[in-house]
C-alpha cells in the first residue's frame, strides 16, 4: 500500500504539484470529446449487463468532462512510506477511543441486535467505521465525496492502471442505482469508489450490504444500522469466529529466532512466547501467526483467524492490526503494554491539535486542525524545525511544540 518515502522541499512541492494541475488542465480540456465517446461507447457495455438505458443516461445526465480532483488524487498520492507509529498514532488515540465509547452508548440497541445476528463484536465494527470515516464525519466533508459514475468512468478512461477495476465498479454501481437503494444525486464516494459510512466498494455492496433497519433499501450513506450491518456480514461471511480475539500482545525471548508461518498457542508457548500481559493463553490448541511491524524493538503479535479475516476488508497488516487495537481500546481492554519504537515523544491529540494551529498561524501549514499528522503536517514541521536550527525530521515531537509554544 505504501510507496518509498520522498522528501520535498516544501517550495519544490508545491512547484510540482501546480506544474502537474497546470498540465492535468490541458489534458482534461483536450480529452473532453474523448470522454464523452468513452461515455457514449461504455453505453453498449453497460446494457449488455444488465444496465437499462434509461438508468445510463440518468446516471450521466450532466456528465460532460472528467472529474480532475479524481486524478489529481489518483496520480499524486503521498510518496512515502508509514512507520508503524505515523500510522496507529493517527487511528489509535484518545480521540478515536473517546468517540468509539460514545458511539457505543449511543447505537447500543441496534449494535445489541447486529452483533446477536452476526456473531462479529460490537467494538470491531465500531473501530472499522471509525478507520473509514471517523465515524461518519468524513461523509460531511464534501471535498471527499464525488458523483460516483463520473469518478469511476474519469478512472476507467484516464487511467491505465485502474481501468479493468473502475469498470468492473461502474457496472456495479450502476445496478445499485438501477435496484433502487439510492438516487442517482446520492450516489456518492470517495475518488477511487468506496461508498457510505464503511467505506463498500460498489462489488462489496452487491455481495454483503443488508438492509438492517428494514427501510426496505441498504443504505450505507445514510443508515449506520445497515452499515455496521453491512460491515459485520462481509466479516461474518469470510470466517469471523464469534467469541473470539483476533490475537494477542506477546513478550518474545531474547537472543533466538522464530519459525514463519502458523503454530499452536501451545507450541508458541513451549518456545518462550507469553502474553505481554502475563496471563495464559486461552483455547490454546488454537492457530496463531507472529507479527513483528515495528521489528524485534517495538510490540510483538500473535495472529488468530480473525485478525486474517479482517484483512479481508482491507487486505493489509498496519489496518487489521489497528482495528484489533482500538476495538480492544473501546471495549476497555486497555493498550500495549509495549509502545511503539518511537524515535521522540508522543503528543496527544489534543497536542497534535495545537500543533497544527500553531504551524497554522505562523504560515507553515494550511491544513485542517484533525489532529492527523500526514505529509502536509510533516513537511510544515520540517520547514519550522529548519527555521528554527532543529534537526528536519518531521516528527510531531514534544520538543516542536513546546518551540512553538515558545513563539
Amino acid at each position: 500500500m505504501f510507496a518509498n518515502r520522498a522528501v520535498f522541499s516544501l517550495a519544490g512541492a508545491k512547484f510540482l504539484i501546480a506544474a502537474a494541475f497546470l498540465f492535468a488542465g490541458v489534458q482534461a480540456s483536450s480529452a473532453d470529446a474523448g470522454f464523452q465517446r468513452w461515455i457514449a461507447q461504455f453505453r453498449g457495455v453497460a446494457i449488455e449487463n444488465g444496465i437499462s438505458a434509461s438508468i445510463y443516461d440518468r446516471a450521466f445526465r450532466g456528465v460532460t468532462e472528467p472529474d480532475p480532483e479524481v486524478l489529481r488524487k489518483a496520480n499524486f498520492q503521498p510518496e512515502f512510506r508509514n512507520e508503524p507509529w505515523e500510522y496507529f498514532d493517527n487511528r489509535v488515540n484518545e480521540h478515536t477511543i473517546a468517540t468509539g465509547r460514545q458511539m457505543a452508548r449511543q447505537w447500543k440497541p441496534w449494535l445489541d441486535r447486529i452483533e446477536s445476528h452476526f456473531g462479529v463484536s460490537r467494538y470491531v465494527l465500531l473501530a472499522i467505521w471509525s478507520m473509514e470515516t471517523s465515524y461518519g464525519s468524513a461523509l460531511a466533508n464534501e471535498r471527499m465525496l464525488h458523483n460516483l459514475p463520473r469518478a469511476l468512468a474519469t478512472l476507467a478512461y484516464a487511467d491505465n492502471r485502474r481501468a479493468k477495476f473502475a469498470r468492473t465498479q461502474l457496472i456495479a454501481a450502476l445496478k445499485i442505482l438501477q435496484n433502487g437503494d439510492i438516487t442517482e444525486r446520492h450516489l456518492s464516494g470517495s475518488w477511487a469508489g468506496a461508498m457510505g459510512h464503511t467505506q463498500f466498494i460498489p462489488t462489496s455492496y452487491q455481495a454483503y450490504a443488508v438492509d438492517m433497519d428494514g427501510d426496505g433499501r441498504r443504505d450505507v450513506w445514510n443508515s449506520v444500522p445497515d452499515a455496521l450491518a453491512s460491515a459485520a456480514n462481509l466479516l461474518r461471511k469470510n470466517g469471523w469466529r464469534s467469541g473470539e480475539t483476533w490475537g494477542y500482545e506477546v513478550v518474545l525471548p531474547e537472543g533466538r529466532k522464530f519459525p514463519g508461518g502458523s503454530m499452536s498457542l501451545s507450541r508458541w508457548a513451549e518456545i518462550g512466547v507469553v502474553r505481554a500481559n502475563g496471563k495464559a493463553f486461552p483455547a490454546a490448541s488454537r492457530n496463531a501467526e507472529l507479527k513483528v511491524p515495528d521489528g524485534r524493538a517495538g510490540p510483538a503479535f500473535l495472529m488468530t483467524k480473525n485478525f486474517f479475516v479482517l484483512k479481508r476488508y482491507n487486505n493489509a497488516d498496519t489496518y487489521a492490526l489497528a482495528v484489533g487495537l482500538l476495538a480492544d481500546q473501546i471495549a476497555g481492554y486497555g493498550g500495549l503494554v509495549r509502545d511503539w519504537n518511537r524515535p521522540f515523544q508522543r503528543l496527544s491529540f489534543d497536542e497534535a491539535r495545537e500543533l497544527q494551529k500553531r504551524l497554522g498561524t505562523l504560515g507553515y501549514y494550511e491544513g485542517e486542525i484533525d489532529g492527523k499528522i500526514g505529509q502536509a503536517s510533516r513537511e510544515a514541521i520540517r520547514a519550522f524545525q529548519s527555521r528554527m536550527g532543529l534537526t528536519q525530521d518531521g516528527h510531531p515531537s514534544k520538543e516542536v511544540l513546546n518551540v512553538l509554544r515558545g513563539g
